[in-house]
């Protein structure tokens, strides 16, 4: 009788290289918001006057309410990743899912917001902006490209976190690895069996009849808590680190925008 044994393949994973990674990413996104901060000051400082009536068409309390959103969503993401530390793959689920809701929220109140600054005809190019002061246009300017940035990167975020929910709902497939100890034996009547070292029976077949010369075992499982390797889920805290900056640079364009008032 031929019996098929099935051979772990083990693949090498850089999680320390892919962390560096992230991070660098990170920067380049810092360094990108932040020389248009510098470009804010910089006008800011010319203009300050109209800047500070450009501000009043603004919504505060839109705005305080997104802010509030994304700071609850990096709090639901942080906990995501505490549940698969912990081997909560519910818990983690639940959240992610509840930091995407949020992060369509967020969208939902900006594209509110635009369409009635828009509807009153207050969008660069506009005939009615172009009869207010320059700083004006170039308040809106700003407010409309570092916003608009900001919310393709919200995009991003919640399609990364669709993509890590459906990797943590995914179960896992993998052969049957044979170790020491182990092995598939033929018993009267047809049937094969697993023995663990102690001579146990692990696992049992069907009745099968004597054209069955050979078995291939696949075993397919849930994950449970001692299954949770933190490594594997690099990806996920990849993300995680993505989101938390989306949200840190909000937390900056909320006051330069609608508190400079």
């Amino acid at each position: 009788m031929n019996t098929a044994h099935s051979v772990a393949l083990h693949h090498h994973k850089d999680y320390t290289g892919s962390k560096i990674g992230i991070w660098l990413f990170l920067m380049t996104e810092v360094l990108l918001f932040g020389g248009m901060f510098l470009l804010y000051a910089v006008y800011r400082s010319n203009y300050a006057e109209d800047f500070h009536a450009a501000a009043n068409e603004l919504d505060t309390l839109v705005g305080t309410v997104n802010t509030m959103i994304l700071l609850t969503s990096s709090l639901t993401m942080a906990l995501s990743i505490a549940g698969i530390h912990h081997g909560n793959r519910k818990l983690a689920i639940i959240m992610l899912i509840l930091t995407v809701i949020f992060g369509g929220w967020f969208m939902v109140n900006k594209y509110f917001e635009w369409g009635a600054k828009i509807a009153h005809g207050i969008y660069p190019g506009s005939e009615v902006l172009g009869h207010h002061p320059k700083g004006e246009l170039i308040f809106f300017g700003l407010y409309f490209t570092m916003t608009g940035l900001h919310g393709v990167h919200v995009i991003v975020g919640m399609i990364l976190l669709t993509v890590m929910i459906f990797k943590v709902l995914n179960q896992p497939r993998k052969k049957f690895e044979f170790v020491d100890g182990m092995g598939l034996e033929r018993v009267l009547g047809g049937k094969f069996i697993v023995k663990g070292k102690d001579g146990g029976e692990v696992w049992s077949s069907d009745e099968l009849d004597d054209s069955v010369q050979s078995v291939k075992i696949d075993v397919k499982y849930w994950p449970v808590k001692k299954r949770f390797r933190i490594a594997d889920f690099n990806q996920l805290e990849n993300s995680g680190l993505y989101w938390h900056i989306v949200d840190i640079i909000w937390i900056f364009l909320f006051p330069l925008f609608y508190l400079i008032t």
